[in-house]
């Protein structure tokens, strides 16, 4: 990177960055605990419609995959338009999609509803995209930024995850979605407001040429192509999707509730994983500005292979239920600046936003694979126990895969920009 380039980042680090890292925080929290209601909302659905946990696992799948469609070309606006309208229409349509399902009572419209539209407006606010962000603001302590920024995908949780649970008791959850559909308005407007007008790529290299352009798109869907490190990453996200995403966020509650526990003390542990994932997520970002990232990725998925041991014993044992919590959460999203990082030195930020919109999409297959696998084997055998050990061997390969990239924090990318 050019001395200029970086002096120009780490000046707007100090100030205007902090503050979208503040707005991102924020935009995060609340769309984020939305999109993982469906994992609290399933015994009451269950008791209330009659839907089964795998048919609702199911449009949790549709919403993910639909996620996966849709990154790419999020990424794509981010690069080209900036992220602010790309952000502002992630949040409408998240807002319509719960609102709308506060009042749906066929099965059909939980797919349409959670699964398409929602699935479309989640995919513009998810962690991999924000993390893109954020790169335009940072170079220095880029790590930290956005360990930071992609707290807030845990950080809302720790509080609204248990209070969504405790006004779902209250009023039920039609009356609890409605009230959700307005706080993500509320926050699409304060994080608005944040972000403000100014584009947060200015001074970044462009990446995604405009329409007509099409050879120097196809150059650098070739260029990642023929990247060992776009490969072993998005290898990995897939299956960390997989393991949280897919059956974690969907499936922990249920899971709970099924061993025995009452949903409110299985949306608490929730909210102590989500307390730990925020710790960690800023830690290992942290990390990752020091040490060796490739490294750091594969311990990270080494040691949430063993924390599904764990999750194997929880039956009867609160205290096992918070242990994993505990473990878990430490390394759920710790996953995200790490990966943010190395796009960002292998593949550069011109290319960042649709990048990480191509890794994400793999890390939402995997998820759908997981929420789909999850509802059906536990419908087939009234256990999750198969769903944990497939988990834990997934884990122990992305690991694997992980190890396996190079590190070249001091070279330059190898995708040079678009037109260069």
């Amino acid at each position: 990177m050019a001395a200029g380039r970086s002096t120009d980042i780490d000046a707007r680090s100090t100030g205007r960055g902090w503050v979208v890292v503040g707005a991102l925080f924020l935009m995060l929290g609340i769309v984020i605990t939305a999109r993982n209601s469906i994992g609290l909302l399933m015994p009451y659905l269950k008791e209330d419609l009659g839907w089964s946990y795998g048919f609702v696992s199911s449009a949790g799948a549709v919403m993910l995959a639909t996620m996966a469609l849709v990154a790419p070309a999020a990424g794509m606006a981010i690069d080209r338009h900036g992220p602010r309208p790309v952000y502002a229409l992630g949040m409408s349509l998240a807002a319509i999609a719960i609102g709308l399902a506060s009042v749906m009572s066929e099965p059909w419209q939980l797919v349409l509803f959670i699964g398409i539209v929602g699935g479309i407006g989640f995919a513009a606010i998810s962690p991999s995209l924000v993390s893109t962000t954020v790169a335009a603001h940072f170079d220095r302590g880029l790590g930290l930024a956005t360990g930071v920024a992609v707290s807030g995908s845990t950080a809302g949780q720790i509080a609204l995850m248990p209070l969504l649970a405790l006004l779902i008791g209250l009023f039920g959850w039609r009356s609890s979605l409605a009230i959700a559909a307005a706080a993500i308005v509320a926050t699409a407007i304060a994080v608005n407001l944040l972000i403000g007008r100014r584009d947060a790529t200015a001074g970044a290299a462009p990446a995604m040429p405009a329409r007509g352009s099409r050879p120097r798109f196809r150059a650098v869907m070739s260029g990642l192509a023929r990247q060992r490190t776009f490969w072993l990453l998005a290898g990995g996200f897939a299956i960390c999707g997989f393991t949280t995403g897919g059956v974690i966020k969907i499936h922990l509650i249920p899971y709970a509730v099924a061993c025995g526990f009452p949903p409110l003390e299985s949306a608490t542990a929730y909210g102590v994983m989500s307390a730990f994932s925020l710790a960690g997520m800023i830690a290992f970002g942290h990390l990752s500005d020091r040490f060796h990232r490739p490294a750091l990725l594969a311990s990270i998925y080494f040691m949430r292979a063993l924390t599904f041991l764990v999750l194997l014993q929880i039956p009867g044992s609160s205290t096992l239920l918070f242990a994993f919590a505990i473990l878990f959460g430490m390394f759920d999203y710790a996953t995200f600046p790490i990966v943010a990082s190395l796009v960002a030195s292998h593949m550069g930020r011109h290319i960042m936003g649709f990048t990480m919109g191509l890794i994400f999409a793999a890390h939402s297959l995997g998820a759908a694979a997981g929420s789909f696998l999850g509802g059906h084997l536990f419908e087939l055998f009234a256990r999750y126990d198969w769903v944990w050990i497939v988990s834990f061997a997934l884990a122990l390969a992305a690991a694997l895969l992980s190890i396996l990239i190079r590190e070249n924090r001091d070279r330059s990318p190898a995708l040079a920009p678009a037109g260069a």
